[in-house]
């Protein structure tokens, strides 16, 4: 690394937490640990033609925006957990960068300008994680077992002796779980520890490479004894091997109280990290799409029925399709444990390789809840821009009145969003970010598309 002595003012931050500046020269620094309106000086690291990396070595003026990091464990040192990445910004300026993050997204990449931004979602900003993995590692020079995230830029476990984002009662977890992993004969064999809350139950997957001897699985049963709560799942293969340690005890599930619905889970499903903010993030979608009891809604990318099972309470019938004919067998499942089978139909198709002609064999509704994964929906997009340019494809179909469109990415989201509205005549009327994941730079969104 080179010394520089020019002292730089931060104009921006980046989705890494990195300060954005100029130097006189007009080259772009990205430096680690620098906020916007500080002038620091940098030690850079990497040198391209036209930018430079560096780490902040002083500061002459501080934002205002800096704040003590919540967790011991965060930092710019070596050593210093990867987990997060924001916990020296407040948190409230945390999440007008990702506002600015959707709506810069949007307009550059989209050319989209949504008519009104809503107030971004947002809640707990500590113990929010319910699911996490973690990576465990035997030392056998130090005789200890990690368990943690890996550090910043490395591949090394963390030395985590408490975790500020999930809830404190899993913090309280890890240093006895290092302690219950040194114990087992199979503790160099055990790489991972997934961790998967329910409102009821702390489900601990741990990931075994071979097959756990009674001795082993005994002393699991007898964590779990000590700590009220906890439920282990053991995974030998892939995620479809996931299985409980013994059958019984309460089921792993969450709640959507507004809706009264009840969502049982394996841990492997993929469900909300942050359950506070999809109580929040499904209701709004409810409520933006303001389905009346006599319409038809179709919940693309629907998984285990997050949306599509509060829509049925409201709407005469919902479509919900997803991927996985396991994942629609689930779906199923969900929705008649929650007395909804009679409202909902379910079914399996690759939402990558949409066309018109699938579009309207599944029928006319009147709204959609989009919601796809880091992807986005760009083939669902795309055949509704064909539909609307070319309605000789689907004749007596109509597209529908209404999109909402959850995402988690905001520059998929920006280009569906420039099909839907610059190819397809939809005007974009609202949209915000979802502060799903505090500290970190993972942006969530949701948008309103109208026609």
């Amino acid at each position: 690394m080179s010394q520089e002595t020019e002292w730089l003012t931060v104009e921006s931050i980046d989705l890494d937490a990195q300060g954005v500046a100029h130097k006189e020269d007009g080259k772009v620094v990205f430096i680690e640990g620098a906020l916007p309106g500080e002038q620091v000086q940098v030690s850079t690291g990497r040198k391209k033609n036209n930018w430079e990396q560096g780490t902040m070595t002083a500061m002459r003026r501080e934002s205002a925006q800096r704040v003590t990091p919540g967790c011991p464990h965060f930092g710019l040192h070596a050593g210093a957990c990867g987990g997060c990445k924001m916990q020296h910004l407040h948190a409230g300026a945390q999440v007008a960068v990702k506002q600015r993050v959707v709506e810069d997204n949007l307009w550059h990449l989209g050319k989209v300008k949504p008519e009104m931004l809503l107030r971004p979602i947002e809640g707990p900003t500590w113990g929010y994680r319910y699911r996490a993995r973690f990576s465990v590692r035997y030392v056998p020079k130090k005789g200890q077992v990690l368990i943690g995230f890996h550090e910043r830029k490395s591949r090394y476990v963390a030395d985590m002796q408490v975790c500020k984002v999930v809830p404190q009662r899993v913090s309280d977890l890890l240093m006895p779980l290092r302690d219950l992993i040194a114990s087992m004969d199979e503790r160099d064999r055990l790489p991972q520890i997934e961790l998967a809350m329910g409102d009821e139950v702390i489900a601990l997957v741990l990931r075994n490479l071979n097959p756990l001897l009674e001795p082993d699985r005994q002393r699991l049963r007898d964590f779990a004894a000590l700590h009220p709560g906890v439920q282990w799942w053991l995974q030998p293969k892939g995620p479809e091997t996931v299985h409980l340690l013994d059958e019984g005890g309460p089921e792993l599930a969450y709640r959507l109280p507004e809706f009264g619905v009840v969502m049982p889970f394996k841990p492997t499903d993929f469900t909300q990290v942050n359950p506070h903010i999809n109580t929040v993030l499904v209701g709004r979608a409810l409520r933006l799409l303001a389905v009346q009891p006599d319409e038809r809604v179709i919940d693309w990318f629907c998984g285990l029925g997050n949306f599509t099972l509060p829509l049925a309470t409201q709407a005469r019938e919902v479509l919900g399709i997803e991927g996985s004919e396991t994942l629609v067998q689930r779906s199923r499942e969900n929705a008649a444990r929650n007395g909804l089978a009679d409202k909902t139909r379910f079914v399996a198709r690759n939402l990558f390789e949409m066309t018109p002609e699938l579009l309207v064999a599944d029928g006319v509704a009147d709204k959609w809840l989009v919601d796809p994964p880091r992807d986005g929906a760009f083939a669902l997009a795309k055949a509704v821009a064909d539909i609307a340019q070319n309605p000789e494809l689907a004749p007596g179909w109509t597209l529908p009145k209404r999109i909402v469109y959850v995402s988690c990415n905001p520059s998929t989201l920006a280009r569906d969003a420039g099909l839907l509205v610059n190819v397809a005549g939809y005007r974009c009327t609202a949209a915000s970010a979802v502060n799903m994941f505090p500290h970190t730079s993972h942006v969530e969104s949701i948008a309103v598309f109208e026609r």
